[in-house]
């Protein structure tokens, strides 16, 4: 009987069946498992899941047993796949489990956005409203998005669904490829500046890589219309984070809104903090792909891939 160890069971949130993994192994669950933790209770498993621990040469050489490490999530950054390769250790990840629920998300940090949604909530709660003089109040504008241009930075498969809900609200597409390579004959490839300078909505949905490392600074904000939204549900750093408070703080753009950061948790010395105009900037913590359904997808997904490894089937394995 395999061992198997989940070691950051909470970042799939308590409301899932963990047990559904009982019928493949001996299986120990940890909430959370520190750096100084790992060792312990990853040395005599077959197999480890887990989402943001790191597993590395100074961890992995003592899990004489390991055979595979199946990531709760796409991302493998924080598994060292020199060090499995030459090993043996068979990497697997899970893909296409977010979609719908990035792409819903990335619609509700824009609404939030750009109908000032938090100003009018406050404007009624605030008593603002009570015996007003008319019976509507549109202090703060807000525009339509049909016939507005929609850019997406990373047009893979969250892009694309991006793409398409922002079609059926009237907008025009265009997409920067950050890679080069990626031609969609449906919308429009243009360059950086182009997109930067004619979107009215711009979303990322990229992945972090030497070509969209710290894409969007200063001088990418000053290209963009003041009217312009930007929101990023690719990677923090895709966006220079003290660029992006400058730009808000000048009224370069409209608004932002990010569901990732470069640290997160936050740090408490970021920036960003500093601007409490939730008009200006919406911030939300890594939760797009959270949705209940992609979390129970994720765990489906999880176990397909130690049952195909169980049975010699190649399943979501990742070498690189």
């Amino acid at each position: 009987m395999m061992k198997i160890v989940i070691l950051d069971a909470n970042t799939l949130g308590d409301d899932l069946d963990l047990t559904v993994f009982n019928d493949l192994g001996e299986v120990d669950i940890y909430g959370f498992t520190s750096k100084d933790q790992v060792i312990d209770r990853i040395k005599d498993v077959n197999v480890i899941i887990a989402n943001k621990v790191v597993l590395n040469e100074s961890n992995l050489q003592y899990a004489n047993n390991l055979q595979l490490i199946c990531l709760t999530a796409t991302g493998t950054n924080n598994v060292d796949k020199t060090y499995t390769n030459a090993h043996n250790i068979v990497v697997s990840n899970v893909v296409g489990y977010s979609t719908d629920s990035v792409a819903q998300h990335t619609f509700a940090l824009l609404f939030y956005l750009y109908e000032k949604l938090s100003y009018y909530d406050k404007y009624v709660k605030s008593g603002a409203y009570v015996g007003d003089k008319i019976f509507t109040h549109f202090d703060k504008k807000y525009n339509e998005l049909v016939g507005k241009t929609w850019g997406i930075i990373g047009l893979g498969t969250i892009g694309k669904k991006v793409a398409t809900i922002a079609k059926c609200f009237g907008c025009k597409i265009i997409y920067y490829s950050t890679s080069g390579k990626n031609d969609n004959g449906e919308y429009e490839r243009v360059e950086l500046d182009n997109l930067l300078s004619s979107s009215d909505i711009i979303s990322i949905h990229a992945p972090l890589n030497e070509n969209t490392d710290n894409l969007i600074g200063y001088d990418e904000f000053v290209k963009m219309k003041d009217s312009a939204v930007i929101l990023n549900l690719g990677r923090g750093r895709i966006i220079n984070e003290a660029d992006l408070t400058r730009a808000l703080n000048e009224d370069l753009i409209s608004g932002a809104g990010l569901d990732v950061l470069e640290h997160e948790p936050i740090n408490k010395d970021n920036p960003l903090l500093s601007i409490q105009d939730s008009i200006k900037l919406l911030i939300t913590p890594h939760i797009a792909w959270a949705s209940v359904e992609a979390r129970k997808r994720v765990v489906v997904e999880v176990k397909e891939n130690i049952k195909s490894f169980q049975k010699g089937i190649t399943r979501n394995v990742v070498t690189k």
